[in-house]
């Protein structure tokens, strides 16, 4: 819990993660190739874009692509890689010209030099905007996040730039992807699955989580609003307790 942060209720998230989860299943359930699945995902991913800002929500994190992903066949890996292009090379002028930044998080020494020189632009382009941040998570997994923030935080140490005593919550924060960024407030995952796969362990620690049945490609408006809805139903306590209960209990 940041400083100044109180237990109760919050009704409307600034930061909102999504893992977008349901494109094959989706895509097998029509008798479709897994390809179409992800294409129509894609499609809901743009419109989910155009409902955040909509809907108020500063922060926007999707997990798209995971360091687990590799292990897909080589064949759906590169359609995959291919749409993250196609979405940068499509999308991105309309997005900065909304004013979104985009923001992309997760290892990048596996990526092309191509696609690394995307990224980077997408980035570039779009830094000074401040009408709405899209995260995109991609090549992205929170072990692997972690363990490369402790490998800079073990280089700084072994340099002496920093005493081991001094590392902190903090400390490790600002070594991490979202160094720059709030923790999220809201996650969603969609297709019925009730596991996070790896996906910001660090910084959903207080996180509320939403699971919803719909598959990603159906992920709309509504559904949208229904999670956030629920997230408004939530009593938010960060280890203490509401008002009106026994604090002897100590509940958390």
């Amino acid at each position: 819990m940041s400083a100044g942060q109180r237990p109760g209720h919050f009704p409307q998230p600034a930061h909102v993660a999504i893992i977008m989860d349901g494109n094959g299943r989706w895509a097998q359930m029509r008798g479709l190739p897994r390809q179409e699945g992800h294409r129509r995902g894609l499609e809901a991913l743009r419109a989910t874009v155009r409902n955040a800002g909509d809907l108020g929500v500063r922060i926007l994190t999707l997990y798209s692509f995971s360091t687990e992903n590799w292990r897909r066949p080589a064949t759906e890996v590169s359609f995959l890689l291919g749409l993250l292009k196609r979405f940068v090379e499509k999308d991105l002028g309309e997005l900065h010209a909304a004013g979104v930044r985009v923001r992309i998080i997760g290892g990048r020494d596996d990526l092309s030099p191509d696609l690394r020189r995307l990224v980077e632009h997408a980035e570039t382009l779009t830094r000074d905007n401040t009408a709405m941040t899209l995260v995109v998570a991609f090549n992205y997994g929170a072990r692997d996040e972690i363990v490369r923030a402790t490998r800079r935080l073990a280089a700084d140490a072994a340099a002496g730039r920093i005493d081991p005593a001094a590392i902190d919550e903090a400390m490790l924060g600002s070594h991490l992807d979202t160094a720059d960024l709030p923790d999220p407030e809201l996650v969603i995952r969609t297709s019925g699955e009730t596991r996070i796969s790896n996906f910001l362990l660090w910084q959903a620690a207080y996180a509320e989580f939403v699971f919803l049945p719909v598959l990603w490609p159906d992920f709309d408006r509504a559904a949208f609003e229904e999670a956030l809805a629920e997230y408004g139903r939530r009593e938010r306590r960060f280890g203490g307790v509401s008002e009106g209960v026994d604090r002897s209990v100590g509940a958390a």
